[in-house]
This record gives C-alpha cells, structure tokens and sequence, in this order.
C-alpha cells in the first residue's frame, strides 16, 4: 500500500504521448481492473500502437520521479468526428482525481481544436465516473457481437467556448 501512496502523491504532469509510450499505454489498457471477468475479452487483443498515437491526440499523465514518469493514465481525443475514444487511469492511481485531470486536459484540448462537444461511449463501469466529471447522458450504444456483445451508455461532454 506504502507505494501506491508515494506514487499518487508526486506530481502529475499531462504531455503527449510519443511512440515509445505504445507498450506501457497497451499495458495499462490490457491489466485495467475495470475489465475483468466478463469484459476481459473487449481488451484481451487490444493495441494502442504508435500509428494510433501519432493519427490522434493521445495525451499521458505521468508522475514526476528519478526514472522519468511512471504513467498514471492517459486519453486520446479523436477529432473527427468528435470522440474521447480512450481515458485509462491506473488501478493503482484510481480515485485520487487523475481522471478528473485527465477529462478537464481534454476539454481543453477539444476547446483549442474548435469543438462544442465531445461524444463517449462509455465502458459500462466508468458510466458513473463520466456523469460525475460533468458528461450528459444522451444514449446507448447497442452490442455489436461478438466484439462487444453488450450495450454501453453513450455521453456528450459539452465545450463552452470561452
């Protein structure tokens, strides 16, 4: 427990994410407890690979330490259409407002991009987590087996111009 402390309690900076940043992004997706059990499936094969991060706008949080960073999470912003495709926090990191920091940078992002809203199809669990960063619930997507075979809460988050 002593180091999920001192991990969480470092500073957190947002940057781009680069290529070499692939395989701990894959990794993160992959080991995520939010999709055990009978999610596992969804991200069993998945690969955030450097093409991916170099068509979007895939951006980390990382904590400060001797080694560089450690990453805490990340989010990638596909422009068009409009659509937070991934937000990722570490399990180890979860619920010390990386997330919100995370969501907020991408705001942001979207604002300087042009955009007024931003559309999320949420993984069932992180429903609640997008209601409480300030997304509005505006429907479900349906299954598409066998890729996903349940339906997930679609979100907009709106981008106030400022």
């Amino acid at each position: 427990m002593g180091s999920r402390t001192s991990l969480v309690r470092r500073p957190v900076t947002i940057r781009r994410a680069v290529a070499r940043d692939a395989k701990r992004l894959t990794r993160l997706v992959r080991g995520s407890g939010a999709y055990e059990g009978k999610y596992e499936a969804a991200v069993a094969g998945y690969r955030v690979g450097p093409d991916y991060i170099e068509a979007h706008r895939v951006f980390v949080a990382v904590a400060a330490d001797e080694h560089g960073g450690r990453v805490l999470g990340f989010y990638s912003l596909v422009l068009a259409p409009p659509e937070l495709d991934l937000l990722f926090v570490a399990d180890e990191a979860q619920r010390r407002g990386i997330g919100r920091q995370l969501v907020a940078h991408m705001r942001s992002e979207a604002r300087a991009a042009g955009l007024d809203r931003v559309k999320v199809v949420s993984h069932v669990p992180a429903a609640d987590f997008y209601h409480r960063a300030g997304a509005v619930r505006t429907g479900t997507a349906l299954a598409n087996p066998p890729a996903v075979p349940w339906d997930r809460p679609e979100f907009e988050f709106r981008i106030p111009s400022e």
